[in-house]
């Protein structure tokens, strides 16, 4: 059974930090790719970051709004991925999900953890 839960979620002021987690379970996390998503209300889902799984050196990707602002990482000891939060704005506001995956039928989804940036 996988299981993918995040944390670290919640209120920030604008220009704040926050640190999001991903632990992962019931797969060998290494061989993974993973990323982070995010949808706001009346929105469509939309890749954040992402993080190859490493097999042959890892590889990010950041959507072009992040890009200088967040930073992808992963601990394979720890079965986490990581997503680094910095110069937060309104606009980052969303619900952000964790993804693993490794093929079409190997593709995992979290539950999803709030982010809002509010004064």
């Amino acid at each position: 059974q996988v299981q993918l839960v995040e944390s670290g979620g919640g209120l920030v002021q604008p220009g704040g930090s926050l640190r999001l987690s991903c632990a992962a379970s019931g797969r060998i996390f290494s061989i993974y790719d993973m990323g982070w998503y995010r949808q706001a209300p009346g929105k469509q889902r939309e890749l954040v970051a992402a993080i190859t799984s490493g097999i042959s050196g890892t590889i990010t990707n950041y959507a072009d709004s992040v890009k200088g602002r967040f930073t992808i990482s992963r601990d394979n000891a720890k079965n986490t991925v990581y997503l680094q939060m910095n110069s937060l704005k309104p606009e980052d506001t969303a619900v952000y999900y964790c993804r693993m995956r490794r093929t079409a039928a190997s593709d995992y989804w979290g539950q999803g953890t709030q982010v809002t940036v509010s004064s």
